[in-house]
């Protein structure tokens, strides 16, 4: 049945309707009659952000970290622009999100009103969709559409844009379950081609050298391809890779684990990659930090792509078969044809593949030198790693070497508990992440592994940790640089340290105390154990000020633009005399 109601009430009806339980935001003129209609029901908890780009990380953490959409509310102009860098995040890493803009009244809009902007305009390009509602009447429709596109197919961000005066025009208001709730034009393809999926399974059944190539498209799609993607594993027994953001979907703990894939990835996973004679890409984009050289990447294999997103086959690298489809519906397609044929992994047909492999794990990639005066960076995580294992632990991250750290040397063995910007790369994405996470899973542990630079980017939403008692651990790898901008400029411009380093950095702990949390400095290896100790048992946001070396590269590392079998290696390094035949450096 329809209901009367205005358009702020319709919608806060729709979050209620469409199971939202938290949103993100920052109130403003034009937003008015929404907050107005929040404050008067107790369904929907809003959180209160301290900058609207806090305010789309945060939904971004809550998203990932549940499957559910995350839901952002800003006000026209601003408020609206603000939210740019959220939402372009959340398109280029496929993350649900609803994001509701307010804007001025219909009346006003072409007229650069105050706090006027062309949301949608400025939207367009890094939004999965976006609406401008100018009639109450098609609010409701809207509404119940916008999360079925930020949620269905490939994940993405869908924003609406709603003038003041339609939220406070009167309408009838319908629940999402009447017939046209579902946008007539998208119709994502979700089960993959069967006649193709056994092809795939043929192809499995031939290698001599595979490798299983998982993205975020696995963790996108739910528990069950996680379970899927463990089973066509343990069924053909072979190697597994992964990703930037697929950490989890399968095991880390696992022996046909590799490590991840790409330019920070591990030795054994990036060879094995290039010399494979048959690679399963399920769920990724081949992004350029995964293939490097597109023309030497992975050079003799037969390439299957499976992916729920057409737009992706080819784009980057052409492959044989392709797929399309949802992974976890294809993956079960998968394991189901090929114990059809047979229960037995290809143990002996591959036996000389993972005898390679295991040459390759030998070379020990990941590893680093000790030292007993100076806490390495490395030594932190690990620690870190160690002393949270056996806890309800989600990890988020900024961005930067402390990032590819994090990937490197804390394992996942469960989806959905690695929190990271992939493929925007957003400094400050990862405390406001971390927020998000714990209102969603608030008796959890919620790390936060930051560089002292990006941090900064988004410090002021402590203050949101703070006021809603989120008990959120901040863990600052601090070496006092742009620890990855000074490793290119070692790479690439001779040393020549241009604005990578910071003179002013705040005294963390009391900056911490400042904003009501507590703060925690360690430097010395010795006394870090009782240091991450402390900051596990305080019951509210922490600051963790890690003291690190400073002048530490992430390795292993393959060179911008080079091929899987030019890796740098730890024992090798050498960044700065890294140049081609004609003396200059590489790029």
């Amino acid at each position: 049945m329809a209901e009367q109601m205005t358009g702020a009430e319709m919608v806060v009806q729709a979050l209620i309707d469409q199971n939202v339980q938290h949103i993100f935001g920052y109130p403003g003129g034009a937003a008015l009659p929404i907050y107005d209609a929040i404050f008067q029901q107790d369904s929907v908890q809003h959180i209160l952000v301290r900058h609207e780009q806090g305010a789309t990380h945060m939904a971004e953490g809550y998203a990932r970290s549940t499957g559910k959409p995350g839901v952002v509310l800003v006000t026209s102009g601003p408020g609206a622009t603000n939210a740019v860098t959220g939402l372009t995040d959340a398109l280029m890493d496929s993350i649900p999100l609803v994001c509701i803009t307010a804007q001025v009244p219909t009346t006003l809009i072409g007229s650069d009103g105050f706090q006027e902007c062309d949301t949608v305009g400025i939207t367009r390009s890094c939004t999965k969709h976006n609406y401008l509602v100018k009639r109450v009447e098609d609010l409701p429709r809207v509404l119940h559409e916008a999360f079925h596109i930020a949620t269905s197919g490939r994940p993405g961000p869908v924003v609406i844009d709603i003038p003041k005066d339609v939220q406070f025009a009167l309408g009838e208001y319908t629940r999402p379950e009447a017939d046209g709730f579902r946008h007539s034009s998208y119709k994502p393809q979700t089960q993959g081609d069967l006649e193709a999926i056994k092809v795939a399974v043929e192809m499995m059944l031939r290698a001599e050298r595979p490798v299983i190539y998982s993205g975020g498209g696995v963790i996108n799609s739910g528990p069950e391809a996680s379970k899927h993607l463990r089973e066509l594993a343990e069924l053909t027994g072979f190697p597994v890779t992964s990703t930037l953001m697929g950490l989890g979907a399968f095991p880390a703990s696992d022996p046909q684990w590799l490590g991840m894939l790409g330019m920070h990835g591990t030795y054994e996973a990036n060879l094995a990659m290039h010399d494979c004679d048959l690679m399963i890409n399920i769920g990724a984009r081949f992004d350029d930090r995964i293939t490097g050289r597109i023309d030497a990447f992975s050079p003799d294999s037969t390439k299957v792509h499976v992916d729920i997103d057409p737009a992706q086959i080819n784009k980057n690298v052409r492959v044989d078969l392709p797929i399309v489809g949802d992974c976890g519906l294809v993956l079960e397609e998968m394991v189901r044809l090929y114990r059809s044929i047979t229960n037995e992994p290809r143990t002996e047909a591959i036996a000389d593949w993972w005898k390679q492999i295991e040459g390759w794990r030998e070379v020990k990639s990941l590893n680093y030198t000790p030292s007993e005066t100076t806490i390495k960076p490395q030594y932190a995580i690990a620690r870190l790693y160690e002393m949270t294992k056996d806890r309800d632990v989600y990890i988020t991250t900024e961005v930067g070497q402390h990032q590819m750290w994090a990937a490197q040397h804390f394992h996942f063995d469960k989806p959905n508990r690695w929190m990271t910007s992939g493929g925007l790369g957003t400094m400050g994405y990862g405390l406001p992440a971390a927020v998000g996470v714990q209102v969603a899973h608030p008796d959890a542990l919620v790390i936060d592994i930051a560089g002292e630079a990006s941090v900064q980017m988004t410090m002021q939403e402590m203050s949101t940790a703070v006021q809603y008692r989120l008990p959120i651990k901040i863990f600052i790898l601090n070496n006092e640089r742009m620890g990855m901008v000074r490793q290119w400029q070692d790479l690439l411009h001779g040393g020549r340290y241009a604005h990578s380093y910071s003179e002013s950095l705040p005294d963390f702990v009391k900056l911490a105390e400042a904003y009501g949390g507590k703060g925690i400095r360690c430097d010395n290896p010795a006394e870090l154990d009782a240091a991450i100790q402390e900051m596990l048992d305080y019951p509210g946001p922490v600051l963790f000020d890690v003291l690190v070396e400073k002048d530490e590269n992430c390795l292993p590392m393959i060179p911008s633009g080079k091929p899987h079998n030019e890796i740098i290696l730890p024992d090798t390094a050498n960044i700065g005399s890294i140049i081609d035949e004609k003396g200059r450096q590489l790029v």
